[in-house]
């Protein structure tokens, strides 16, 4: 399975402004492709059924679901915490977070990490000290595994800093979870990665000459559908013609 890269959604339904289904959706449609499910303050079951709707979201795009901590929940990509276990469960793709180069030395079989706090963050108040994007390069050059930079992480301009600095991609809360517009805000944050990652048209003395850069770039967006009550806020909608995803 392939490790995420651009724009990795973190799901918090309790700041979701407008609630969870409408920030997924309009994450989607801006161009995510990756959902890391958190909401771990829910019993099992409810987790799960949750877990069902965003796959369906997912499906019809091509996206993924990773789910926080050790149970995937009927699925096959999960993102452990630091703390452990160690050594990781044998799934199809399996993250931890880490937030210094003792934490990435501890990695064995892990796909990718993500790395935090990059900058001073709003859902993490006094978590730190941030690296920064100086910080971040420093151990992108030293990781086993891809990484992609998480806190703080809110503007165009970061997201291009972190891919600069290595980053394989950012992973993203409350920017989008707190979104006015969160299609408007994905897009822009997905639009600076796919930017900082796609070839650019450069002169020589022969003339104009394409010079590849490593990358992946977003999925077109498609229009989807909404989450059940289970995403706290509405009833279980029927389907519609076209999915969301996320």
């Amino acid at each position: 399975m392939t490790p995420p890269s651009g724009v990795v959604v973190l799901t918090d339904r309790l700041v979701a402004r407008g609630g969870l289904d409408r920030v997924v959706a309009g994450a989607v449609a801006g161009g995510v492709r990756w959902v890391v499910l958190r909401e771990k303050d829910l019993a099992r079951a409810e987790r799960a059924a949750l877990a069902a709707d965003l796959r369906a979201i997912l499906a019809d795009v091509g996206g993924t679901l990773i789910v926080a901590g050790p149970d995937p929940l009927g699925g096959d990509a999960v993102h452990l915490p630091a703390a452990g276990p160690y050594p990781p469960p044998a799934h199809g793709l399996v993250g931890r977070s880490c937030h210094h180069q003792p934490e990435l030395n501890r990695l064995s079989t892990e796909h990718y990490a993500t790395i935090s706090p990059i900058w001073p963050t709003r859902t993490k108040p006094g978590y730190g000290p941030p690296l920064l994007v100086a910080g971040l390069g420093s151990l992108v050059r030293a990781s086993p595994v891809p990484l992609l930079a998480l806190g703080g992480v809110e503007t165009p301009e970061q997201v291009t800093a972190c891919v600069q600095a290595g980053a394989v991609g950012v992973a993203v809360l409350g920017a989008l979870m707190r979104a006015e517009d969160p299609a408007e805000a994905a897009a822009s944050l997905t639009s600076a990665f796919q930017e900082a990652v796609t070839p650019e048209l450069t002169q020589t003395r022969r003339g104009v000459t394409q010079v590849p850069t490593s990358g992946l770039r977003p999925a077109a967006p498609t229009q989807g559908s909404s989450l059940t009550a289970r995403s706290g806020h509405g009833r279980p909608q029927p389907p519609t013609a076209t999915k969301e995803e996320q």
